[in-house]
């Protein structure tokens, strides 16, 4: 039998009851993007990197605002998300050569939302192969790259490719 590590998903599987706050409202008020993986900040939404990929350079596009449900979202928040989204598939293209992505919303708990209060836009960067037999088989994931790595990697596209898309 092969092993694979995968350490940085401890917490993940060790977490227990929920928070008794939101993440996504609370790491944008902390002020420390680095240390929170945001990448980038909006006017209503923000964009970070997922401590719990599906791949590397998975993001969540996020709005400022604690809501749940996409029909809560006004319309600037639901442009800028989309507009984010763009400026996303753009930086990630660039920094981590995605051939493809997928894009996804899960709401509510029973859709498999993780963080049901606080809608999010998941988008996960895509390869051709980056699939195989472990996620069906062995339910197993491998991510190649160190979260801290891949926020590196990405930061330095953000500036440039969001404002870009955002027409700033």
């Amino acid at each position: 039998m092969r092993i694979l590590w995968a350490p940085w998903r401890k917490p993940y599987l060790e977490k227990g009851a929920e928070p008794s706050s939101c993440i996504l409202c609370q790491k944008p008020k902390e002020r420390e993007d680095r240390k929170n993986l945001i990448l980038y900040r909006g006017e209503h939404c923000f964009v970070l990197l997922n401590l719990f990929p599906y791949n590397n350079g998975h993001l969540m596009i996020a709005p400022y605002r604690h809501l749940d449900r996409l029909t809560s979202l006004n319309r600037h928040e639901i442009l800028e998300m989309i507009e984010l989204a763009q400026g996303c598939e753009r930086a990630l293209g660039r920094a981590l050569s995605a051939e493809g992505f997928n894009l996804g919303m899960n709401l509510g708990k029973v859709a498999g939302a993780g963080i049901a209060g606080h809608i999010h836009l998941h988008m996960v960067p895509r390869w051709s192969g980056d699939t195989n037999f472990l996620p069906i088989l062995g339910e197993t994931k491998v991510i190649s790259e160190d979260i801290d790595s891949t926020y590196q990697r990405l930061f330095p596209h953000f500036a440039e490719l969001l404002t870009e898309a955002l027409g700033q």
